[in-house]
């Protein structure tokens, strides 16, 4: 064996060593003092456990009698068709055929494998309040949801997203009162 292995061992030995006596003579001449404040405030915690209620949604009854279906489904276009469909008949993809979605049941597609929050809402329907609230943010109106997308915040853009999934359907849901 050479002797140039036992070097580089001895090097690395002699390195680790020389670190840790730093370490042990910069503990004893260094003492550092305390603060009595921190430097930086970052203001009040807020628990995980007890989240800030959201702003109150506004009801998007009365924009859909002046929604714009062909806006709609434009921004559908843009935003959904990466994950979803919407043709009668259509596949699955990422996320379900949207066809027919307003008015029928949470989890309306039995070929697909919705999220078991999802799923616990079966017998419960999209109308178009919870449409509204679950465009505006998905993971905030079913917890547990696999949609992973922050949402539309702007009320006209969710009102004309559902004008048009109002339209895929063979008997359109009637608008609300």
């Amino acid at each position: 064996m050479s002797l140039e292995a036992n070097k580089a061992f001895a090097a690395v030995l002699t390195a680790g060593i020389s670190f840790m006596v730093a370490g042990l003579v910069g503990g004893i001449l260094v003492h550092p003092e305390r603060l009595e404040k921190p430097a930086i405030e970052t203001g009040e915690v807020v628990s995980a456990a007890a989240p800030a209620a959201p702003a109150a949604l506004e009801p998007i009854g009365p924009l859909l009698a002046s929604a714009d279906a062909a806006n709609g489904q434009a921004i559908m276009g843009r935003v959904c068709a990466a994950c979803h469909t919407w043709t009668e008949g259509g596949r699955n993809a990422v996320g379900p055929n949207l066809y027919n979605v307003i008015g029928g049941p949470h989890a309306h597609r039995e070929d697909f494998n919705y999220s078991p929050a999802m799923k616990a809402l079966h017998d419960k329907p999209w109308d178009y309040e919870a449409m509204n609230a679950f465009l505006n943010r998905p993971a905030g109106a079913i917890p547990g949801t696999r949609m992973a997308f922050a949402g539309l915040n702007q009320a006209k853009q969710r009102a004309d997203v559902i004008a048009y999934m109002r339209t895929l359907s063979g008997s359109p849901q009637p608008l609300p009162q």
